[in-house]
């Protein structure tokens, strides 16, 4: 969700900010305080463009998607105030008060939107972000925050809200298609992450996602090859099993695994409840535990992934960690005005009985709740995502991105390499080396190459197990770059290359002496004529 609150050059948000921009009509613009795109500090690149496409048709496609599924007209206006409030909320700007390091907001012009917007009070509202209520003991105190802090905790909240509006609308449209309200019926899914990106220092987030790709990584390659491997098994070839799955697994434990010793999650979250921990204190207790490659200062690390060593920056990782999303600002969204808002915020907790440090505290013992680290909730629906996968038959699609410029006809071919090597297929590519890759059937193996052996076959029938082992005689290749199963053939990899190169060679010749031949009758007969 990090790329509601900031994109990378020339990166744009999520479109549907856009199309929003663009096409809500002059009265709905009016009504969700619509301006230009320079005016909101979460579209940092402005206008971001895309080549044969007008986002004020999409819009209209979007909203008419909308109607077909069955969204209100109150659905579909509730949604997008929300998304007019997530704008709203980069506008809020903080200064420090003084002498002091409080933070004060002299503008409160996006707060009132925000507040109209969501249908919440703008007073407690700003309260809340400056200086949020919190209990200690057994009285409530009024806890000054930082500029920092307040900026933190505007941003959690734009995270929060769209993360929300995703769900209900992945939800709505769930419902909308399950007509038969039926359960554990078969469904399509589709799985769209991002692989390794090549920074030079990696965030909280990229970390997370590498972390996420690692763990699908092994997934596939153990899927790929156990089931590769159980062919072997069924076609009686010689092989000895190898579980290549587990390649990953050093790194994945360094990662997640939460003790003897723990790993960077669980240091991590033991981190957060030290009062003064800091970025420098987490990355020491990472190298003190681990012992990995230290770089640059005290606040960088490296982890050897399978894609190759991948340098971290620790810096606020304590804080997104955290995400600070104070108990008030939830309640006071849970009881909104608007049907809508509160809807998303329906499962906001009203006991506010516990401080920070004590809350998180409590839910790290018993993982419940909704004030779970980032850390912990990205492990827990990775871990669900990881077991529905297990129970269905996935296909990966690996994507490549041919130019970071994105124009047609141009490949880069350094950054194409990077990503074949980052998302695994360089690494799949090895692994399938190792065993044989490229199989067919009996039939069509005769059928295809008995050219290349016309003799090796006697005439009269043949079983075709036994007509292959005489054409694979005949053609002298070396026992170890083929087995012959029940059914098929198999081969390492290349071998299937060299003989259909071999086959167009004497398809070629056939050819060639044919049109010889040809030719010659020709000419002899018209030299009869003449």
């Amino acid at each position: 969700m990090s790329r509601v609150i900031r994109q990378a050059k020339e990166e744009r948000n999520f479109h549907m900010f856009y199309y929003m921009l663009t096409g809500a009509e002059v009265k709905l613009r009016s009504e969700l305080y619509l301006e230009s795109y320079n005016e909101y500090q979460f579209l940092s690149n402005g206008n971001v463009a895309i080549l044969g496409q007008q986002d004020q048709d999409m819009y209209l496609e979007t909203m008419k998607a909308m109607d077909i599924m069955g969204f209100s007209e109150k659905d579909q206006i509730g949604l997008l105030k929300a998304m007019a409030s997530v704008l709203q909320l980069g506008n809020l700007s903080f200064e420090k008060e003084g002498h002091s390091d409080q933070a004060s907001m002299p503008d409160d012009t996006a707060a009132q939107k925000v507040c109209h917007l969501m249908g919440i009070n703008v007073t407690d509202f700003t309260r809340a972000i400056l200086s949020p209520r919190m209990k200690v003991v057994h009285d409530y105190v009024q806890k000054a925050q930082t500029q920092e802090q307040a900026k933190f905790t505007v941003e959690a909240l734009a995270k929060a809200m769209y993360e929300r509006m995703f769900r209900w609308l992945v939800m709505r449209i769930n419902k909308a298609l399950d007509k038969n309200k039926r359960q554990g019926t078969s469904f399509i899914g589709i799985l769209d992450i991002a692989g390794f990106e090549i920074f030079e220092v990696n965030s909280f987030e990229q970390f997370c996602i590498n972390y996420t790709n690692e763990k699908l990584q092994q997934l596939f390659n153990h899927t790929m090859f156990i089931l590769e491997q159980e062919e072997y098994q069924r076609e009686d070839i010689e092989w000895t099993f190898i579980d290549f799955g587990l390649d990953l697994q050093p790194c994945i434990d360094l990662i997640e695994k939460p003790m003897n010793p723990p790993g960077i999650f669980a240091l991590l979250d033991e981190e957060c409840l030290l009062p003064k921990a800091t970025s420098k204190s987490f990355v020491e207790k990472v190298l003190r535990v681990h012992k990995p490659k230290k770089l640059k200062d005290e606040t960088h690390f490296c982890i050897s992934h399978y894609a190759g060593k991948v340098e971290y920056n620790a810096d606020e990782w304590l804080v997104k960690n955290m995400d600070p999303l104070n108990d008030e600002v939830a309640t006071l969204l849970n009881q909104s005005t608007v049907e809508f808002v509160s809807e998303l915020w329906k499962d906001v907790d009203h006991d506010m009985g516990l401080d920070n440090v004590a809350r998180m505290t409590a839910t790290l013992k018993t993982r419940k709740g909704m004030f779970r680290t980032v850390g912990q909730l990205h492990k827990e629906q990775l871990s669900k995502l990881m077991a529905m996968l297990r129970n269905t038959n996935p296909n990966f699609v690996r994507c490549i991105i041919p130019n970071r410029q994105k124009k047609a006809d141009m490949l880069d071919p350094l950054l194409v390499l990077d990503q074949l090597r980052c998302n695994g297929v360089l690494e799949g590519i090895r692994i399938c080396k190792q065993g044989f890759p490229n199989r067919i059937v009996f039939q069509e193996f005769r059928k295809r190459y008995e050219i290349l052996t016309l003799n090796a076959i006697p005439k009269g029938f043949m079983d075709g197990k036994q007509a292959c082992v005489l054409m694979i005689k005949a053609l002298e290749l070396d026992p170890n770059l083929y087995q012959i199963g029940e059914s098929k053939v198999f081969f390492r990899a290349g071998v299937m290359a060299y003989l259909e190169e071999q086959r167009d060679m004497k398809i070629t010749d056939v050819i060639i002496t044919f049109q010889a031949c040809c030719r010659g009758y020709v000419a002899r007969k018209w030299s009869w004529i003449t």
